[in-house]
């Protein structure tokens, strides 16, 4: 196995952590937690514990993806991997916009405003994992075209 191949196993299991932990918060833990709190408030408050401390383990994911995306570039000059370097930071960029902007708006809002501010979130996430699934795919399909 040469050093290239080792830096893209590295690369798609880190995208692959993070694209899980992505699915499994959108496809099963958000929708038990709508089940288990019907009152907004104390889901918000249960979310709010949940979420908290996981800005840098996620931060950590973002910047080992983008240092091993880099590497890649540098290492099989690609289209492919210029590519899921741009969903990458783009995806960072919006995980900054969630963490830093869209969580402190809803830890001080309104009650009635919670909802709104839940769907928003919805939203996001959803276009973060679309963004790095597909930049998880476009690593992949250049990893296999390699002869």
């Amino acid at each position: 196995m040469s050093s290239e191949d080792v830096l893209v196993v590295a690369h798609l299991t880190i995208a692959a952590v993070w694209l899980g932990s992505m699915v499994y918060s959108l496809v099963v833990v958000q929708p038990r937690v709508e089940r288990f709190f019907p009152d907004p408030e104390r889901r918000e408050e249960f979310l709010l514990t949940l979420a908290n401390g996981n800005r840098r383990p996620v931060v950590a994911l973002i910047g080992a993806l983008v240092v091993t995306d880099l590497a890649l570039l540098v290492s099989r000059p690609r289209l492919g991997d210029g590519i899921a370097l741009v969903l990458y930071l783009l995806a960072g960029a919006l995980f900054t916009h969630v963490s830093w902007r869209h969580w402190p708006a809803r830890v001080f809002a309104l009650p009635e405003e919670l909802p709104g501010h839940q769907r928003t979130l919805r939203r996001l996430a959803w276009t973060m994992l679309a963004l790095v699934g597909a930049a998880f795919l476009t690593v992949l399909s250049v990893a296999l075209e390699r002869p």
